[in-house]
């Protein structure tokens, strides 16, 4: 594990490129007033989706399914993470060809770019969750984990994770667990800490090419989607090893993601353009709904009520009942959609 410095410190091996940022916890504030000392009136609640092909975050309204403004980004934003106030969204760039070198933070009331993170050594950033003030991200170029606080600037810690192409990233709720799926190495890591300063590392293999995965709500089980063989690995999170598995028969399974009652586990088959919907306490599919070209990200609104999937092929987002489950509508927000948060 490496330690970072303050990123305007002038430590010469870190950098931030930030555009007018008041260091602090009251940098935010100024950039959420417009001229006339009013906050913009941006959703909240809010999805959040990215845009590969456009380079742009946009923040749509959940109830009428329309944009209600858009960010630049850097080059082909994969995947976004919101801050726990629904201020801050971070984006990891992960570049056209796997090798981008920044994060993007985003004031979501303004819509406007606070900065730009970035640093020797970072490419092809990928998964990120934020859990306090700090967003844990990706690194595929040096096989990390990077720990960045927005809040103060500063990029606390590198866990060298050492696997091939660490490329989605879960967190446990008390954060003494990051779980990563290694597309390449064919299996999962599980880095401990007591601490928060001290990790410990236990690789578990999975099928061909994990990618997609999600933490059963109840912390008990880890589900990956293998996107190179058509199954899902069940990992028992306290024994640290696979204790089943699922053929779902997927082309190219992209993401997995639990609904919040623990009832279903919804699949996203980017080489079919299928949702695959399985039930958790039997392991058995129960619906499999075409969406179009390349069915990708997926979000689940909080109350569990409808899912988001990206259907990037086709330039559009479709929704998801999952009650009756059944596909309700789609709507267009940018080229190439893919990643998306949910803002509270």
């Amino acid at each position: 594990m490496k330690a970072f410095g303050g990123l305007l410190s002038g430590i010469p091996a870190l950098g931030l490129a930030m555009a007018g940022v008041m260091i602090g916890g009251a940098w935010g504030q100024a950039l959420r007033e417009d001229g006339s000392g009013q906050a913009n009136k941006t959703p909240k609640p809010g999805l959040v989706v990215l845009s590969k092909d456009e380079n742009k975050i946009f923040i749509v309204d959940p109830g009428t399914l329309k944009s209600m403004g858009s960010e630049d980004t850097g080059a082909a934003p994969h995947e976004v993470a919101v801050s726990e106030d629904g201020k801050i969204a971070v984006v990891t760039n992960y570049g056209p060809k796997h090798d981008g070198t920044t994060l993007s933070v985003v004031d979501l009331d303004k819509m406007f770019t606070v900065g730009q993170v970035t640093y020797p050594g970072l490419s092809g950033p990928h998964g990120i969750v934020i859990q306090g003030t700090k967003a844990y991200f990706t690194n595929e170029g040096d096989k990390s984990v990077v720990v960045f606080d927005f809040v103060n600037n500063t990029l606390d810690q590198q866990i060298m994770e050492g696997q091939k192409r660490p490329h989605m990233l879960v967190l446990s709720k008390d954060g003494h667990t990051i779980f990563v799926s290694n597309v390449e190495s064919n299996n999962i890591s599980m880095l401990v800490t007591k601490t928060g300063k001290d990790w410990t590392q236990t690789n578990v293999g999975t099928g061909k090419g994990p990618e997609g995965m999600d933490l059963s709500p109840d912390q008990k089980e880890l589900w990956v989607a293998n996107s190179e063989d058509g199954t899902v690995s069940i990992i028992n999170v306290e024994k640290k090893k696979v204790v089943g598995k699922i053929d779902v028969k997927t082309k190219h399974s992209n993401r997995l993601k639990f609904t919040p009652d623990e009832r279903l586990a919804l699949i996203s088959d980017s080489g079919n353009g299928e949702l695959v919907v399985v039930e958790v306490a039997t392991r058995n599919e129960v619906k499999r709904l075409p969406l179009g070209k390349s069915a990708e990200g997926i979000l689940v609104q909080p109350d569990g009520s409808r899912a988001f999937v990206a259907v990037s092929g086709d330039d559009k987002v479709a929704v998801v009942d999952l009650k009756a489950l059944e596909v309700t509508g789609t709507f267009a927000v940018g080229k190439d959609p893919d990643g998306m948060a949910w803002r509270k």
